[in-house]
Order: structure tokens, then sequence, then C-alpha cells
């Protein structure tokens, strides 16, 4: 069974969709918000880092790294974490959602990278969408981090951010890696994919944009940007 996140069906869009200067304009400011950014969850090998992300759908990546160093320690290649099991492997990784189902997929997967991969992870998004709980999304951040494939993996956080600013808007996460796969130019579509992931993370939140302190402001095309937050009045004493 895949875990991937489930897509928004109407995110808040730009009126249009960016050119390709603005394009240019507004990923180089986020380059230079973001210059040394990188995934967040932590990983020692490509096996590591496809079942961290495995593990992070519809959790967040904090939650993951609270419980991988555990679980790499008991089980950091797939001969060891076959041999550990379902049971042993949900022990681990209980505090996150959807555990009970994951432990079952990154054992699956583990089994399937041993009889069919010599235990080693493939470097295509077809065999990888064939391990057990790896979607399209899961297998582009495996081959855009660990393989330095120039990938554009859509999680809700680019989905909203790619719809809300105009640097390429789609009804569904398919619809906006396409857009950004030939919009984004080559030689940054690598690098775009963390600053994508922090800004929306961090900055152009689902709820509320905090557009006052975003450094691609002045480049995004979404017309109802939030205004910097007026300071609470303070009280006095009589």
């Amino acid at each position: 069974a895949k875990a991937e996140p489930a897509t928004p069906t109407s995110p808040p869009t730009a009126p249009r969709d960016m050119t390709d200067p603005e394009v240019l304009l507004f990923l180089g400011d986020l380059a230079r918000a973001w210059p040394d950014a990188q995934t967040e969850l932590h990983y020692t090998t490509p096996f590591t880092l496809l079942v961290a992300v495995v593990l992070s759908a519809q959790a967040t990546d904090a939650s993951v790294n609270r419980v991988t160093p555990a679980l790499f320690a008991a089980a950091p290649t797939p001969q060891a974490m076959a041999a550990l099991g379902d049971e042993q492997v949900g022990e681990l990784i209980r505090t996150i959602g959807l555990w009970r189902n994951k432990a079952k997929n990154v054992v699956a997967l583990s089994r399937q990278l041993l009889a069919e991969h010599g235990g080693q992870i493939p470097h295509t998004r077809e065999a990888l969408e064939k391990l057990a709980g790896v979607g399209r999304k899961t297998a582009n951040v495996v081959l855009n981090v660990a393989f330095n494939q120039p990938t554009v993996p859509v999680d809700t956080h680019v989905f909203r951010l790619a719809n809300r600013s105009g640097l390429g808007r789609g009804r569904t996460v398919e619809a906006v890696e396409k857009k950004l796969e030939v919009r984004i130019p080559l030689p940054m579509m690598r690098d775009s994919h963390h600053w994508l992931i922090l800004q929306g993370r961090y900055v152009c939140k689902a709820r509320k944009p905090e557009c006052w302190r975003c450094a691609a402001q002045q480049s995004c095309l979404y017309p109802d940007k939030t205004p910097l937050p007026r300071p609470k009045a303070t009280r006095t004493g009589a």
C-alpha cells in the first residue's frame, strides 16, 4: 500500500503562471533565503533515506527523526530490517502516524530489495515505485537526494507554494510536477526542491502565509499577501 500525502483539491492560487523571467527572479530569491538547504530527514545511506521518506508520509520530519536513530541502530540494512520483522519495527516507530502500515511497508520493501535488487536501492523512478509504500513523491525524493538526479518531488508544501506563487499552478500533484519540470531551469532543479519545501514549511504556511518575512514577496504573484501583524497593545499600570 502506498502512503503518499493527500492532495488538497482547491489550493489558493495566483491569477496566472509566472513568466520565465519571473521564475528566475522568484527562485533566485529563494536560493538566497535558503543557501544551505537540504533535507531535514536524518539518514546515512540511500537505504536509510528511503526508509525515512516512507515513514515521513503524513508525518512531520521531526517526528520521524525522533524514531529513526533507534530504528537504524537496530536495522541499518535491508537484511537487518527484514530480519527485524513487522512487530519489532512497529515497536520502534509507534509514535508516528500510520505506524502499523508503515512498519509492514518498510519490512516488505526491504525484502523486495533483497529479492529483486541485490539489497541495493534502484536508481529509477519506475523501479522505486514498485517497492511497498513508495509512491511518486517518495521515489523523486530518493532520486534527488541520494542520487543527485534533477527531479522535482511535490509534497503538500511544494504543491501549495507552486499554486499560491504562480511558479506552476495545477489541480493535482502530478500536474504541478510536470509544470515545474519544464519551468524550472535544469541547473536549479535539484536544489529548488529543498528551497520550495523549506519556504512552504516555515514561511508560506497553509493557514496564513507569513508574507511580511518572505524573501520572495516581491516576485510572488499571490494577490492576497498577509501584511505585517500589528504589535499587541501592552497594558500599562494604573
